[in-house]
């Protein structure tokens, strides 16, 4: 894609569809809610929202019960876009993607095991490199008894020249809970397929960086500390750039904002609220 828009006309116009179709549906929904609305003085100005900011118009903002309601509606989108992209760059790529196979149960135990073991180190302040996670859970299959064993990756890519990529993604703030889950699926995916890093590679994508635009600017601890944060972790760019190309995550929040300037009228009216303009 060197010299051209990192995403194509053809997946522009797919995700500018579906964004729209996801908007109206959003606010049929909302022609039914009490449209009275206040600001919330004490919302968190201190965490980015790019993608809410880039649909929500500004007058909306700070209004502590739209934004949930956008926040929490908006990231599901993410999945569907992340899969446009993907088909535009990969062989293969799919959405809920489910894989399994007859898994040693000693390697089951030693996932969770290692996940325990993750979670100890952790909280002492000790990192524990997720790659060895990985060698030490295949090393464990040698039993002969086994165990039916599935996993779902929210988004699947067979890249062109035949590797593995498998995705969950979650919202940029995940609880301790979420993050120690993720690890427990991250291992779980290589066990079934039976393969180490880089062969197969399974991430942890957060879809945008709450704390500014480098890795350096994160600040959520639960991420940092209970995820295998350095290995693999993708934080906004990194997981759209990934999957598509170099600008792909810029590109991506261009049509956000586009489709959003489309609504902007719409949305203010579905909620009583005059332009400015």
């Amino acid at each position: 894609m060197a010299g051209g828009d990192p995403i194509n006309y053809k997946t522009q116009e797919q995700i500018k569809s579906y964004l729209r179709k996801f908007i109206e549906k959003l606010l049929s929904e909302t022609k039914g809610d009490d449209k009275k609305v206040s600001h919330d003085s004490t919302a968190n100005k201190a965490t980015l929202k790019p993608f809410h900011a880039a649909v929500l118009p500004a007058p909306l903002r700070g209004i502590s019960e739209l934004e949930r309601k956008f926040s929490t509606r908006l990231g599901s989108t993410f999945e569907q876009c992340a899969l446009f992209i993907a088909r535009q760059y990969h062989r293969d790529a799919r959405r809920n993607h489910k894989i399994s196979a007859q898994v040693s149960k000693e390697a089951i135990d030693a996932i969770d095991a290692q996940v325990r073991n993750f979670e100890r180190m952790a909280t002492k302040g000790q990192r524990l490199a997720f790659a060895d996670m990985v060698n030490s859970v295949l090393a464990a299959g040698a039993s002969s008894a086994t165990q039916f064993l599935e996993a779902t990756a929210d988004i699947y890519i067979l890249t062109h020249n035949g590797n593995e990529l498998f995705f969950e993604i979650k919202s940029p703030q995940p609880n301790k809970g979420q993050c120690l889950e993720v690890t427990q699926r991250l291992l779980r995916i290589h066990l079934i397929k039976g393969k180490p890093r880089p062969e197969v590679q399974a991430y942890f994508a957060l879809p945008y960086n709450p704390y500014g635009h480098s890795r350096e600017d994160y600040q959520w601890n639960y991420a940092k500390n209970y995820a295998p944060f350095a290995d693999a972790v993708l934080i906004g760019a990194e997981f759209w750039n990934l999957i598509g190309g170099e600008g792909t995550y810029e590109a991506l929040l261009a049509i956000y904002e586009e489709v959003g300037r489309e609504f902007e009228q719409k949305i203010l009216q579905t909620f009583g609220i005059r332009s400015s303009s």
